[in-house]
C-alpha cells in the first residue's frame, strides 16, 4: 500500500470516528469509548473499526462487537433494520392490506437479545409488527417461525461458529430461506444510502409490547416446530422402544441454543438416555471452554468426547452456537471415530434414502440437492436411489432458494426435495425449515447410528460400503485467516492471481477444466490453454474450481462471513468401485497422500 494511500485511508477514517465521538445519535459511553482512541493517537484501532462501514452482505452482517461504523453495534442494528423495513414497505406497498411482521430470534452471543430486542423496536416505529422469540432461540427455528407465521421476513441475531468476540445478523425471506437476488441487492442499496443514524426510527420496547407492535413468542412455536422434527423418524417400526433406550448418547451445545430443542427432539425420538457435559451446558457468549464454539473443530468435541469415553456412550453429537450445523462422533470398539462434514452428509443422505425406501416412502421425481464444494460422493449416492442431484453455490441459502424454485413452480418439472448438505456441516431433510438444521440432523444421526447398531454395522463400514459401491472419495479443507483490512486486501489478491494466471498443471496432473462461477464460465485446458466451452448457469460468485484429469478437484474462494480464504480438495479412485473390503485400507493411504501432495502444492502456488 502506498504511503499516499496510507494517509488517504487513516484520514477517512479518522473522519468518520470523529463523527462517533460527537454526534448526540450515539450514547455517552459509545462517544467517550471512540473520544479515547483520538487522544491517544491508536491510529491502527481507529482504522480496523473506521476504515469502512460494517457490511451488509447478501445474506446480513457479521463483525466484532464494539464502537465504529465497521463493528457490529446497536447502531448498525438499527441502521440495517431500517433499510430491510424500508424494503419491506416498498415491496408490499401494491398489498396495503396485508398486515406486515418480522419473525426475530437470537442466539446465546453477548448482547444477542439486546440486539435482537433493538431491531424489534426499529420495525415498530416504522409500523411492522415483530414476533421475537421469549428465550433464544436456534437458527432453523427462527426459518420455520418466518414461515409458520407468514411473516414477511426475518432476523436472526448470530454469528454462528465465530469466536466469541464476534456477533451477527442474518435476513430471511418470506420463504424461511437467507436472502437472495433481488431482495439482498435491494436491501444493501439501501443500507449503503443511509449516511447517518440520526434520522433512525425506534420506539421503545415496553411501549411497542403495550400497542401490540411486538409479540412475544414461546412454547406455541416449540411444540409445532418439534411435531415437525417428530415426523421425520424414519425407522420407527424397525427399531424398537429398548433398542433407542440403551443407546447412550452424549451431546454439547457448546454454549448455545441447542439443549433444549435437540434434547426433547431426541427424547421424541425415544433417545432418553442422553448426558450433557456439565461446563457446556449453559448458554455463555464466552464460550469458555473452547478455543472457537465449533462442532467442525476436534477441539471442540474433546470434553463430550471424554465425558463418552467414561459414560461408555455410543454417539457423540455437537452443535453450533446457533444450532444449525451438527458434529458427529460415533464409538466403534474401544475407539472414538470423528466424521468430517463430506462423511456426515453422505452418511445422512444414505441413511434416509435408504430408510425412505425402505418404507415405500419416497416420493416421485426426488430431489437431492449439494454445494459445488461438497463430494460428488453425495451425487453417487443420489443416483443410486433413484433421486436426481443437484448442485448450488456454497451457502445452504442457494439450496434452500432451489427448494423454493420447485415448490413454487419457477423451475419445472416439479422435483420433490428429499435432503441436501454443504461439506460444513449441514444438512437439511424435509422443507418445511429453509436453512441447515442441526436440531433435526442430531435426531436423524441418532437414528441412524442406532440403526445400524442394531445391523452390526459400524458408520465407518457403512462408508467403506459406499466406497466400494461408486469409488472411494477423500477430502480435505484448508483455511486461511487473513483479518483486517490488509488482510481484505490480501485475500483479493490471491483471487486475482489464480482467476488471471491459472495453474494448468498441478501435482503431477494436468488441469482439465476451469470453471470461474465469478466470470459465469467454464473453460477446457488444452496444449493452446484455456479456452471457454461453456456458460454457468448459477448465480455470480467469488469462486474458482480447478478439475484435474485424475479426477481430483481443487476449489477456492473467499468466505463470506469470516476474514478467510478456503481451499477445498478432493481425490476421487476408482479402484476401489467393487473391491474386497481388504483392499480399501491401502487405497485409503494412497489418497491421503495424494490429497496432502495437491493441497500442499496449490496453496503454495496461490500464496505467493
Amino acid at each position: 500500500m502506498s504511503t499516499e494511500v496510507s494517509k488517504n485511508l487513516v484520514e477517512s477514517a479518522l473522519e468518520r470516528a470523529r463523527y462517533w465521538a460527537s454526534s448526540r445519535a450515539f450514547d455517552t459511553s459509545t462517544r467517550q469509548e471512540v473520544q479515547g482512541l483520538i487522544d491517544t493517537g491508536n491510529e491502527g484501532e481507529i482504522v480496523n473499526r473506521f476504515y469502512r462501514d460494517l457490511e451488509f452482505g447478501t445474506g446480513g452482517m457479521r463483525g466484532i462487537l464494539g464502537a465504529g461504523s465497521c463493528r457490529m453495534n446497536i447502531y448498525n442494528i438499527r441502521k440495517a433494520t431500517t433499510a430491510l423495513a424500508m424494503y419491506l414497505k416498498e415491496f408490499h406497498a401494491k398489498d396495503p392490506a396485508r398486515e406486515l411482521s418480522v419473525a426475530i430470534a437470537y442466539d446465546s452471543r453477548n448482547r444477542s437479545q439486546e440486539f435482537a430486542r433493538a431491531a424489534a423496536e426499529v420495525l415498530a416505529a416504522n409500523g411492522i409488527k415483530a414476533l421475537i422469540t421469549r428465550e433464544l432461540r436456534p437458527t432453523p427455528m427462527l426459518s420455520f417461525m418466518t414461515r409458520h407465521f407468514r411473516c414477511a421476513a426475518g432476523i436472526c441475531i448470530t454469528a454462528s461458529h465465530n469466536p466469541p468476540e464476534y456477533n451477527g445478523y442474518k435476513v430471511y425471506w418470506q420463504t424461511g430461506g437467507q436472502l437472495v437476488p433481488p431482495h439482498d441487492q435491494e436491501i444493501v442499496r439501501r443500507y449503503g444510502a443511509i449516511k447517518g443514524y440520526e434520522s433512525l426510527k425506534h420506539m421503545d420496547y415496553a411501549e411497542a409490547r403495550t400497542r401490540g407492535l411486538i409479540r412475544e413468542v414461546g412454547g406455541d412455536l416449540d411444540e409445532v416446530y418439534f411435531a415437525k422434527i417428530t415426523g421425520l423418524m424414519l425407522r420407527a417400526k424397525d427399531l424398537g422402544v429398548a433398542e433407542r433406550s440403551r443407546f447412550k448418547i452424549v451431546y454439547t451445545p457448546l454454549h448455545g441454543t441447542g439443549l433444549f430443542p435437540v434434547t426433547e427432539c431426541l427424547k421424541r425420538f425415544g433417545f432418553n438416555n442422553v448426558m450433557i457435559p456439565p461446563e457446556q451446558r449453559e448458554p455463555d457468549g464466552r464460550f469458555p471452554t473452547v478455543k472457537y464454539p465449533n462442532p467442525e473443530e476436534p477441539e471442540a468435541m474433546c470434553m463430550a468426547i471424554n465425558l463418552a469415553r467414561q459414560a461408555g456412550a455410543d454417539l457423540v453429537l455437537g452443535t453450533d452456537p446457533d444450532t444449525d450445523r451438527i458434529g458427529i462422533v460415533v464409538r466403534e470398539g474401544h475407539d472414538y471415530v470423528v466424521f468430517n462434514g463430506n462423511q456426515i452428509g453422505c452418511l445422512l443422505t444414505e441413511f434416509v434414502l435408504e430408510g425412505l425406501a425402505a418404507g415405500q416412502r419416497m416420493p416421485v421425481n426426488p430431489l437431492v440437492i449439494k454445494t459445488v464444494v461438497t463430494t460428488d460422493l453425495q451425487a453417487d449416492i443420489a443416483r443410486h436411489y433413484g433421486a436426481r442431484c443437484e448442485e448450488t453455490l456454497t451457502g445452504f441459502k442457494w439450496i434452500c432458494d432451489r427448494i423454493e424454485s420447485y415448490e413454487n413452480g419457477s423451475l419445472q418439472p416439479r422435483r420433490n426435495y428429499v435432503c441436501g448438505g454443504e461439506e460444513s456441516y449441514g444438512f437439511l431433510m424435509d422443507h418445511f425449515v429453509r436453512d441447515k438444521d442441526a436440531v433435526a440432523a442430531c435426531c436423524i444421526a441418532a437414528e441412524m447410528v442406532c440403526w445400524y447398531k442394531s445391523q452390526g454395522l459400524t458408520m465407518s463400514q457403512v462408508l467403506d460400503r459406499l466406497f466400494i459401491r461408486h469409488g472411494l472419495y477423500q477430502e480435505v479443507l484448508h483455511t486461511i485467516t487473513l483479518p483486517g483490512q490488509t488482510g481484505e486486501a490480501r485475500i483479493k489478491a490471491m483471487m486475482a492471481g489464480l482467476r488471471n494466471d491459472p495453474p494448468l498443471k498441478l501435482a503431477g496432473s494436468t488441469v482439465k477444466i476451469i470453471r470461474d462461477y465469478e466470470e459465469g464460465r467454464e473453460l477446457a485446458v488444452d496444449a493452446s490453454g484455456p479456452k471457454e466451452t461453456a456458460k454457468l448457469t448459477l448465480p455470480k460468485s467469488d469462486v474458482l474450481q480447478f478439475e484435474l484429469d485424475d479426477g481430483s478437484k481443487v476449489s477456492v474462494r473467499p468466505s463470506g462471513t469470516e476474514p478467510k480464504i478456503k481451499f477445498y480438495v478432493s481425490v476421487r479412485d476408482e479402484r476401489a468401485k467393487g473391491c474386497a473390503e481388504s483392499d480399501l485400507p491401502a487405497l485409503k493411504m494412497a489418497a491421503a497422500a495424494r490429497l496432502n501432495e495437491i493441497q500442499q502444492t496449490f496453496v503454495d502456488l496461490a500464496s505467493k
